[in-house]
């Protein structure tokens, strides 16, 4: 999902490869300008607002938002006894952040330490994702994490014949899905509703959340534990395959022109860690 998660190219298991004679670190940090303004906001209040935000991919982590110190809002941050030490990038002081009558505990930091050849992080400043109360663009509130400047979602029109089985029971047949090309996984095929034996599916308490997509809902079929699932109400970027049912290979059998398809590096999701913020719960809240 992007530069550096899933399977992008600065991954720890990307898809493709580097074509150079000398094999490359085993990991590999990139730091970059967002050339977009950023803001935090904690109990009602700004803490941070800058046009000067570099982003740090990270293998296996979503892209994280660093701040200049000198535009974050005087007493937002307090220094703790907390220093951890990052593989890459040294020594890491930690701090309490502050806003109106909010307080989170260790929920910024700042690498203090750093080698040479990651300057662009000097004087910077990150802030938790889960423990702020939200960051923007401008004045839109981004969700999940930071915008990753090499995510992307492609959607397109085939003919290609798609057939979707429970044992002899055919659950699907069309040849009209949307394949959905999204950076990082494999294809994903959306099938319209009106070519799915809706009697086939039952709805399963159960709800993800993509900061791109939007609210996933998910289907048993059979006895096939949530092996269908819909974006009900897609995000605009992806509201061709709003309502539409895709099927997960792995647990169905799913035939694409005849052949039966697979599970394909990049079709699961990778679990995530702190960088990840705001439930399902919270998203429909809002």
């Amino acid at each position: 999902m992007g530069l550096s998660w899933q399977q992008g190219p600065l991954a720890l298991k990307g898809v493709g490869r580097f074509l150079v004679p000398d094999p490359l670190p085993e990991r590999l940090l990139f730091a970059e300008p967002a050339r977009r303004r950023m803001r935090v906001r904690l109990g009602g209040e700004w803490i941070a607002d800058s046009s000067d935000v570099v982003l740090l991919h990270e293998p296996g982590r979503y892209p994280v938002a660093y701040f200049p110190l000198a535009d974050v809002a005087p007493g937002a941050l307090a220094p703790t006894d907390r220093v951890t030490t990052h593989r890459d990038l040294g020594a890491t002081a930690w701090f309490t952040v502050r806003g109106g009558a909010a307080e989170a505990r260790r929920a910024a930091w700042r690498h203090v330490e750093l080698p040479g050849h990651a300057s662009e992080l000097t004087d910077r400043v990150a802030f938790a994702w889960r423990a702020m109360d939200a960051f923007y663009e401008e004045d839109e509130r981004i969700v999940g994490h930071a915008a990753d400047l090499y995510h992307r979602n492609d959607i397109r029109t085939t003919s290609r014949h798609l057939v979707v089985y429970d044992g002899d029971r055919v659950v699907a047949d069309t040849k009209r899905p949307l394949v959905l090309y999204e950076s990082g996984f494999a294809p994903r095929w959306y099938v319209p509703r009106d070519d799915v034996d809706e009697s086939a599916l039952t709805p399963v308490d159960e709800a993800t959340f993509c900061p791109y997509k939007g609210i996933a809902s998910y289907y048993d079929v059979g006895s096939h534990r949530q092996a269908a699932w819909s974006y009900r109400e897609a995000w605009p970027e992806v509201r061709r395959v709003s309502g539409m049912i895709s099927f997960q290979p792995d647990k169905i059998d799913v035939y694409l022109d005849g052949e039966r398809l697979e599970l394909e590096p990049g079709q699961s999701v990778t679990p995530h860690g702190v960088d990840r913020g705001l439930g399902v719960d919270e998203i429909r809240a809002r």
